[in-house]
This record gives structure tokens, sequence and C-alpha cells, in this order.
């Protein structure tokens, strides 16, 4: 069969607009076709566009997996899903939720493509309870640097199984894989509020509710003083039939349709900064008082509450913005994140969407991010004086011995991706052990010094 597709030049970024990268891109729609775009020179593989920086840009090739599949199949008997890498979340949730499966993990949007979940081990609100999503794949499809197939688990090629869940693409394109689904009994979560003053009260917080599947807060990195670390932590159970009104157990996985919106241009680059941030919060933060009921709300509401919002990064404006998210490990985690909230309130840069989340013990080691501790994620515009706060934040958790999340990275020295990883050595053995040095690369990996 011969390859007819005809490579495009385009301008791509990750989903925070920053960097953009003119980069030569390709659609293939079969296996032979993704070969012949491996002869031409180095590539990386590109689900949806989620990672929030330079890990799915390459100037010399792009490959758009999507266009490689997207099918889905479910054994609604044991809970397993094998699909396509180009399936993404909300594809696979269309079919699964029904039947009465969910996914395991899932990171906070739908948008992702299960190959891009697995290439960056995402975790979710579950991490102390679950782990991250690779620990629930039970097997994939990699396509290597010579183009052949190979399948690997925990059993089958276990080395090569680890290094692509987390290696962002640098061991070669993952074609399908099996994921284990868990059940549910409704398209509900029982959700509820916890109101925490500091940054301490919100430590003492998620450790009382380790006993919750799905724990998050939402944190005001801009207050000072005695409100330092303020947070506001929502946990939730998927809701049994019995918590459900009556009205609702005729038809309980059905979920309401959300009214979507869309920002159909880019903000003016004013909209978003160190005032309207500080507004926002403190409105934020009155508006979740007294909401300490239990509450019913869709899993859709529940996991993916900006996807309600269509295309929200143009609030940003043309520069784009930087997710920053970092991990620190337990012992450290109250210490480092006070020295990190007191250099972003002396900057005066506008944090926007500011999201703790307690982790759970590290399954893996590579490039995967998840250790024990804290992850605090934050989203600054880009300006000019971003870059010095954020060095600021490395050494933070450099000293700490952190790490930073590839996924949402755009701009993280050699130095530090270096220090924070520290299994290296191995992980570039095992690339060029299967050919896939030189071959699979990303504009951030080169960024980053690998191989």
């Amino acid at each position: 069969m011969q390859y007819r597709h005809h490579p495009t030049d385009e301008l791509l970024s990750g989903w925070g607009r920053y960097p953009v990268l003119k980069c030569v891109t390709h659609a293939p729609e079969t296996c032979e076709g993704a070969h012949r775009v491996l002869e031409t020179g180095p590539v990386i593989a590109r689900g949806a566009g989620r990672a929030y920086g330079d890990s799915a840009l390459q100037a010399q090739g792009v490959i758009r997996t999507t266009q490689m599949g997207r099918a889905v199949s479910l054994d609604a008997a044991s809970g397993v899903l094998e699909a396509e890498a180009g399936a993404s979340f909300a594809d696979v949730l269309a079919i699964t939720v029904p039947q009465g499966w969910f996914v395991p993990v899932t990171p906070g949007t739908k948008f992702v493509t299960l190959g891009g979940a697995a290439a960056a081990d995402v975790h979710g609100k579950n991490h102390h309870a679950a782990g991250a999503f690779g620990d629930h794949v039970l097997w994939l499809e990699l396509m290597g640097a010579d183009g052949s197939l190979r399948r690997c688990s925990p059993t089958e090629d276990p080395a090569l199984f680890e290094a692509t869940l987390g290696g962002m693409g640098l061991t070669g394109i993952i074609r399908r894989l099996a994921l284990q689904m868990i059940p549910v009994e409704t398209a509900w979560m029982r959700q509820e509020t916890v109101m925490a003053p500091d940054l301490e009260a919100a430590f003492a917080a998620f450790e009382a509710s380790q006993d919750w599947t799905y724990t998050v807060a939402w944190i005001d990195a801009l207050a000072g003083g005695a409100a330092q670390g303020r947070t506001v932590l929502f946990r939730g159970e998927h809701a049994r039939l019995d918590d459900l009104p009556a009205a609702r157990r005729a038809r309980p996985l059905e979920a309401p349709a959300r009214r979507r919106l869309s920002v159909p241009a880019n903000a003016p680059n004013l909209l978003l900064n160190r005032w309207s941030a500080r507004a926002f919060n403190m409105a934020y933060w009155r508006a979740q008082r007294g909401k300490t009921e239990t509450q019913l709300v869709d899993y859709d509401s529940y996991f993916y509450p900006l996807d309600a919002v269509l295309h929200w990064n143009r609030l940003y404006g043309r520069r784009g913005f930087v997710q920053y998210q970092c991990v620190l490990p337990l012992a450290a985690s109250l210490r480092g994140l006070r020295q990190m909230l007191d250099a972003i309130r002396a900057s005066g840069e506008g944090a926007f969407l500011a999201v703790l989340k307690l982790m759970g013990a590290q399954s893996r080691t590579g490039l995967s991010f998840p250790m024990q501790g804290y992850t605090l994620a934050l989203d600054f515009p880009m300006t000019k004086t971003l870059p010095r706060l954020l060095h600021r934040l490395d050494a933070i958790v450099t000293a700490y011995q952190g790490r930073i999340y590839l996924a949402k990275d755009a701009r993280m020295s050699a130095e530090t991706f270096r220090r924070g990883y520290d299994d290296l050595e191995n992980f570039e053995a095992l690339r060029r052990d299967i050919g896939a040095a030189g071959v699979f690369k990303s504009h951030q990996s080169e960024r980053l010094g690998l191989s």
C-alpha cells in the first residue's frame, strides 16, 4: 500500500499556547503510513494536543495519532476496555458509563486521548487511593522505530511497558491499549466541601479525608498572613443507587446534558493580572462558605468542570500561559509549599486556577511524575517577568527533592529536570537498546537534553 498523505507545515502549541513552533505535520491513517513518516527523521506523536507545553511538538515531524483510529470496545462482563490510542476519554465514557463502567483514573479534561494519558502516566483526584493511569493499563501495543508493533505488559517486555508509561512518547507510538475499568451504579457523584482557613488546616483536611476515593482542593495562591494557603477541599465518591432521589433511580446511568459555552476569540492581555486574580480568589472563597452539605453532582461536572467552557485557554490572550505543576515529598510539602506561596505573592504575578492534591506512593521510575506527597498546579499568564518567578519556584522544588510534571512543562531547564528525575540513565539506555533514541524526539526532550 502506498503512503499518499502529504505533510503540512503548521504552527502548533500545547494547550497553554506557549511556546508556538512551526512543525511538519503528518496525519497517517495506517501503521504503514506512520512507518513511512518514521523514515523521514525525528518525530513525536501528538494526540489531542492537551499537554500544556512542548512535549508534543517537533519541528521536523509530528504524527497525529487521532487519524490512526479511535475504535473502542468494552467487555461489559469484565470491564476490560480495548481501544485505539487516538480515542479520547469522552469517546470512552460515552460508551462505558451507560453500561456501568468508569475510567479508573482521569485527568481534569475528558478531551485527552488514551495514548496521551498513557504516555504522560496521568493522575487524577484519586492518586492516593488508585495510583496513576498506568497502574490500570493491562497491556499496550507500541510501534517502534522500525515500524514493528510490540505488545508489552507487566509480564511481557515489562521494562519497555514501564518506560512507556510516563515516557512522553519517547519510546515509540502507542497504537492500542487495554484498560481495566471500574464498576459504577450511577452517573453521579456524592460530594462534600471542606473549608480550610490556612495551609496547615488544608493538610489536616486532606489527611482526614484519605478514606474518600477522590480529593482535590482549590487553593488561594495569593492570600497572605494568617490566610496563606486557604483552601476549599472537595471530596467525592461515586454515588450508589440508594443515594439518588427517587426521580433519578429509573435511569441512574444517564447524566444530564451540560450547556457548553465557548470563548470565541483571544481575550485582551490585560484581562488577567494580579489584581483580577486576587479579586477572583476572594470572590471564590466567599462563595464557597456555607457549602458544607453533601451534594449530588453529575460525573461530568465533578471531574471536568473546565470542559464546560470550550477554548478556555483563549482567556489568556495571544501570549498564552504556563501551567506550573510540581510535587514535593510528603515530609517536605508543608515547608516547601509555604515558601512557594511566599514567592508567588512577592512576585506580583497573577496565579489562576491553583489546585492542590495529595498523592500516594510512587508506582514507577523513568519519566513518570507522581511521588508520595502534595502536588500544586498553578496557571500563570505568560509575561516578561514570569520566568524570574518560575526559576525561583524551580529552586524551591529542587531544594526539597521534588519534581515538575512533564505534561505541563514548557520551559524547565535540563539541570532542574535531571535533579528531579533520578532514573534517567536506565531510561536512556533502554531507548538506545530499542532504537528509539534519535527517532522519537520532542521539542521538550531536546530542551531537556535527552538523547
